[in-house]
């Protein structure tokens, strides 16, 4: 089954179009890393996988999510574990008050807080348990969301995630505000996840892109300029282009770097 797959697809507001020409299809189990500089379409991408936006009904296209063309939001959310830095601030703002455990206790119904009219049955109280157990976030349990760090925040937001056991996670510059050993950490937790689901990274962060992940999209000029194997597309040439200046690439132990910009 695919997670996703898009053929042919537009996406435009008014008279602009933002998104052109859109051809992927990702199967189950892959991971993939979508690369591209800021303001070349990598957000339209990911609201255009939410459905938050829709595609151009000008000519024949295809748009499936898990082997569907139409589904409900909290299908596609119990489906897909999608976590953005809207999700996160939001969180921070509106939820401060939360302790660890009912951030993840909340992706049960996909809502942000925990309320009496919800009636959990003890397998969700011990699924919620489970996930915090299996990301080794344990000692959050009892810490407000007001007294983490951002990247505690980000690992619970994550286990709201995890509570249904999604087919694939797809994250959205999953270390913005991270420090260098939150960053290191947030990794490592993405690459323990690899092992359950799909990963699909949005970046525009070369050094985010780990081991595991092994097919890229590279989107430029809101399209997608190049997809295909990570050996074959992360080099000096393709990423020169769509980061429109002259840079030099290497790699070392599967993990890929910018050396030097020329």
């Amino acid at each position: 089954m695919n997670i996703i797959d898009f053929e042919n697809i537009n996406v435009g507001y008014d008279e602009k179009i933002v998104l052109k020409d859109i051809n992927l299809k990702i199967k189950q189990k892959e991971h993939w890393a979508i690369l591209g500089a800021n303001g070349s379409g990598k957000s339209t991408l990911m609201k255009l996988i939410q459905s938050e936006i829709h595609p151009r009904r000008t000519s024949k296209f295809k748009k499936e999510i898990l082997g569907k063309s139409i589904y409900s939001v909290f299908e596609l959310r119990k489906s897909l574990g999608i976590i953005t830095n809207d999700l996160h601030n939001y969180f921070a703002k509106e939820g401060s008050f939360l302790i660890g455990y009912n951030v993840v206790l909340s992706g049960h119904y996909s809502s942000i807080g925990v309320y009496t009219f919800q009636d959990f049955s003890q397998e969700q109280l011990n699924k919620a348990k489970e996930v915090m157990s299996f990301l080794e976030i344990e000692h959050l349990k009892d810490k407000k969301v007001n007294e983490m760090s951002t990247g505690e925040l980000r690992k619970c937001i994550v286990g709201r995630a995890l509570i249904h056991s999604p087919k694939a996670f797809i994250l959205d510059e999953p270390t913005v505000g991270l420090d260098i050993k939150a960053q290191i950490n947030f990794i490592k937790m993405l690459k323990k996840l690899s092992k359950e689901a799909s990963i699909i990274l949005v970046t525009h962060h070369l050094e985010e892109i780990f081991e595991e992940i092994d097919n890229i999209a590279l989107i430029h000029n809101n399209t997608i300029y190049k997809q295909g194997k990570k050996e074959e597309l992360l080099t000096s040439e393709n990423l020169s282009t769509i980061f429109d200046t002259k840079i030099q690439v290497n790699e070392k132990n599967n993990r890929y770097f910018i050396e030097e910009i020329l």
